[in-house]
């Protein structure tokens, strides 16, 4: 919806109570308590079934290499058995010739893993890359309610820390198993070619390997996962007091912010600490059974040499095996925290790809092609729950051309008005309806374009001036014409903009910061502003829109809006009733009902709710 013309962000009012801009989780947002590991691999799985050829010559270089390397032990075992004779009869010739042999394969081993850890950063970045446009994709089309009831920084997590820990899983973790399987079965088959009885040993060790494995990695998930949560509940703090830190310092809560910070801090160390404690023990265990099966071998292995059953070459063969056996067993419980890890991490990426998207449109929905700007209410009953209604039977109507203003104490719908009009919420009952059309029988793309908005929090994006004002002009997208150009700058004096965007180092070439940083709260504003001004739509919404410029300048800019936007619907939320003396008709909203309605003269003539609103500004 942010790249749709015309809009920033679409953060609208924050349902009443929900959100985790504070720190509260909202219910049934959270993490489901039980994860399926299979399934979320086999998930995973599919971002890399689409580079099959990659795949299939990556299982081929990890056979080839690992079966040459496979080789070494056994000419190691054949050059020893070249020397056993006493120094007389050693064979050098066979020496030298299986030692170099030997040394061959091995170089050939290193270079083709070296070729294979090529292609799995190649294809574990372009699944990477893959499913960071999928998540990017996904919140595009999530609708508004998802953001107004999580953490920014937890949603960010998701895209950067948790798709980055399956990425390095994919990388590193996806070869070493491959290997672990081919040197296994590879090694397994050399040991018993060698002395079926010594391999007996290993159907002791390798269950209890496995078995013990098993047990472990059913108990590290969670803790993993608990991990990764509380990773996330960290970012979104973080993301929300260095966005604050005026607001911090003003207050004085400086301690107060180290405090929770500290608590949760020690809430993601101590998770991290769990997850590693319980997945630390693997590895030292599976190492010790391992060692266990190489004290078994060389008991039964000098008893079998004794009794001439196997000479000391394949005697040292069988050895060398048995470590090539045991080692990438060990190194797989080793990274089995990591794939843990990873898994935890692809199950809340998953989690996000899950949520449902935005209502469709309906299979009959129209485009609105031609707006007038009539607006209309008619018994609208809308709660962000059920439990708690906003808005009760509103009904109310707006004219073509009108400007319309909204006012009315904190709470008290005025925002959710807006939301319905946009369609970021659809109401429980009731029907809204332009020009005689109910907007749930519209494309929310052709509604949405129907209107400019222009928010209390000024959205601004890494570019020039010019780029942010033209946003939402289709034919600007990045281009310079004469006639574009034209059109910013009318569009930017008419929003008093034009005077302090000359006084910028480059005028309207000036590149901006992230969200404007390198201006003023008001100079960003009034560029929203020049932003939705240029727009060619019959409806105007502002919502606190004037917040944070002068009143002088908000009374010239009301007059600007009144000459360029004439015949055009305009919606303004105020609390500064100073600023919409002039509209056409006042919607005064007490606990979301409509409790009146007029002109200012007449409201004030009535002495109700807003002259009460009036006096209590101007005494």
């Amino acid at each position: 919806m942010s790249g749709e013309r015309g809009f920033g962000p679409p953060v609208m009012g924050k349902p009443p109570g929900g959100g985790l801009r504070g720190g509260l989780i909202v219910p049934g947002s959270g993490e489901k308590p039980k994860v399926d590991v299979v399934k979320t691999i086999l998930r995973l799985w599919r971002y890399l079934a689409s580079y099959r050829l990659r795949i299939v010559l990556a299982i081929f270089l990890t056979v080839l290499s690992n079966c040459i390397a496979l080789l070494g032990p056994m000419l190691s075992g054949r050059a020893i058995d070249a020397m056993t004779g006493g120094i007389r009869a050693v064979v050098f010739s066979r020496v030298f010739y299986y030692s170099t042999l030997m040394a061959c394969f091995y170089v050939v081993s290193a270079i083709l893993n070296y070729v294979l850890s090529i292609q799995m950063i190649g294809l574990s970045q372009r699944a990477a890359r893959q499913m960071r446009k999928d998540v990017f994709d996904k919140l595009m089309a999530l609708p508004v309610s998802f953001f107004d009831t999580r953490q920014i920084g937890d949603i960010i997590s998701r895209i950067s820390y948790d798709i980055d820990t399956v990425n390095t899983s994919l990388a590193n973790d996806l070869l070493q198993i491959c290997t672990t399987v081919v040197t296994v079965l590879g090694s397994l088959f050399m040991m018993l070619s060698l002395s079926p009885v010594l391999g007996l040993v290993f159907s002791v060790t390798v269950p209890l390997a496995a078995l013990f494995i098993k047990y472990k990695s059913g108990r590290i998930h969670k803790f993993f996962r608990i991990r990764s949560a509380k990773l996330g509940g960290l970012n979104g703090f973080l993301e929300e007091i260095v966005s604050g830190q005026k607001t911090i310092k003003a207050y004085h809560q400086e301690d107060t912010v180290i405090s929770r910070f500290d608590r949760k801090n020690d809430e993601a160390v101590n998770a991290y600490f769990d997850a590693d404690y319980h997945s630390s023990s693997l590895g030292p265990s599976v190492n010790f059974i391992n060692n266990l099966s190489l004290t078994l071998i060389s008991v039964f292995g000098a008893l079998l040499y004794l009794g001439r059953s196997i000479t000391l070459g394949n005697m040292s063969s069988f050895v060398l095996y048995s470590r090539k056996f045991s080692g990438p067993i060990n190194e797989a419980a080793n990274i089995l925290s990591e794939i843990q890890a990873a898994a935890a991490a692809a199950d809340r990426i998953f989690n996000l790809l899950d949520e449902q998207d935005e209502k469709a449109d309906a299979p009959e929905a129209v485009d609105m092609n031609t707006v007038r700007g009539g607006v209309e209410l008619s018994r609208v009953h809308f709660g962000y729950t059920r439990e708690k209604p906003v808005l009760r039977g509103l009904s109310l109507r707006a004219e073509p051309g009108s400007l319309i203003a909204i006012v009315g104490h904190t709470g008290a719908g005025k925002t959710t008005i807006i939301n319905l009009l946009m369609r970021f919420y659809d109401p429980q009952s009731g029907c809204i309806s332009i020009d005689g059309q109910n907007i749930a029988a519209v494309t929310r793309k052709s509604l949405r374009l129907a209107f400019a908005m222009v928010l209390q929090e000024s959205w601004l994006f890494h570019g020039t001036v010019f780029e942010n004002i033209a946003y939402g002009l289709e034919e600007a997208g990045g281009d310079r014409e004469a006639s574009v150009r034209e059109k910013v700058v009318a569009a930017a004096k008419a929003a008093q903009a034009h005077s302090f965007i000359m006084q910028l180092p480059d005028a309207y070439d000036t590149i901006l910061n992230e969200d404007g940083i390198n201006i003023s709260a008001g100079q960003k504003q009034l560029l929203t502003i020049a932003r939705a001004m240029l727009l060619d739509v019959r409806m105007l919404i502002l919502d606190e829109a004037t917040s944070n410029v002068d009143t002088r300048t908000e009374l010239r800019i009301q007059d600007a809006m009144r000459r360029l936007m004439k015949g055009k619907t305009c919606f303004v939320i105020a609390h500064r009733l100073s600023t919409i003396q002039n509209a056409d008709c006042i919607l005064v909203m007490q606990d979301g009902n409509l409790v009146e309605q007029g002109t200012h003269q007449s409201l004030l003539e009535r002495d109700g709710v807003y002259a009460g609103l009036y006096r209590s500004q101007f005494g």
